[in-house]
């Protein structure tokens, strides 16, 4: 059994600065000199004038001190950290493949999602961008903006009620090749690479319209491989 060494206590002031940690080591040096539990948890009743350490606490700390010289729990191991070699082999799959989703790279690099997603925020800093759908433009798409946007702001001038005639209306595309998700689209970098997917909006589809006046709402319609300009 190891030695127990335990310094006179006196008044036992020290119990009252330091908390559990004086209790238990007191009621080992109860239990080791007395042999009795009974007896250390009438002692402890009398010192401490509350409840004592059941039976099994008792005995549990003084196996712990026999076992490694302190009543203080052990402090465990814990998750291990992430190695640089690990750290390093998801920096460079997200380098090759900054689209790569952190679910694939966990399937890939046979490593929990967790620890993919820790190591991108916590250890290369590295943030997930939106990409940006836009509408395909063409050579000419520009100038004709350009012309369009002349002749409306010439017409609000002569016509002071001429928006209020107006009707504002937007579609929301289906594509039968596959839309793009937004959500599970992302980019992993260091600063948003401002990337974007361009959208063919010739493609078979289905589309759902909408429209708006100074007055109402009009739809939504549903349109079947086609678009409400081709009526």
């Amino acid at each position: 059994m190891r030695s127990l060494r335990i310094c006179s206590l006196g008044n036992y002031d020290v119990i009252n600065k330091n908390g559990d940690r004086a209790s238990k080591a007191i009621c080992v040096l109860w239990f080791f000199e007395t042999k009795s539990v009974i007896t250390t948890q009438r002692r402890f009743r009398t010192t401490y004038m509350k409840d004592p350490p059941s039976d099994n606490s008792i005995r549990r700390w003084l196996t712990q001190f026999q076992e490694t010289g302190s009543v203080l729990h052990r402090k465990g191991a814990g998750r291990p950290s992430t190695s640089q070699e690990n750290v390093d082999r998801i920096q460079e799959t997200f380098t090759r493949s900054p689209r790569k989703s952190t679910k694939q790279a966990a399937v890939q690099l046979h490593m929990p999602h967790t620890t993919i997603w820790n190591v991108l925020h916590n250890r290369l800093h590295l943030n997930a961008y939106k990409v940006q759908i836009v509408q395909a433009l063409h050579p000419n798409d520009k100038p004709r903006r350009f012309e369009f946007a002349e002749q409306i702001l010439t017409r609000i001038e002569d016509d002071e009620n001429y928006l209020r005639k107006w009707f504002f209306s937007d579609e929301s595309t289906f594509h039968v090749s596959g839309k793009v998700n937004k959500h599970n689209c992302r980019i992993w970098g260091s600063e948003n690479p401002h990337d974007y997917r361009e959208l063919e909006r010739d493609s078979p589809k289905v589309n759902v319209w909408c429209a708006l006046s100074h007055t109402k709402v009009i739809g939504p319609f549903f349109f079947a491989e086609t678009t409400i300009n081709s009526f």
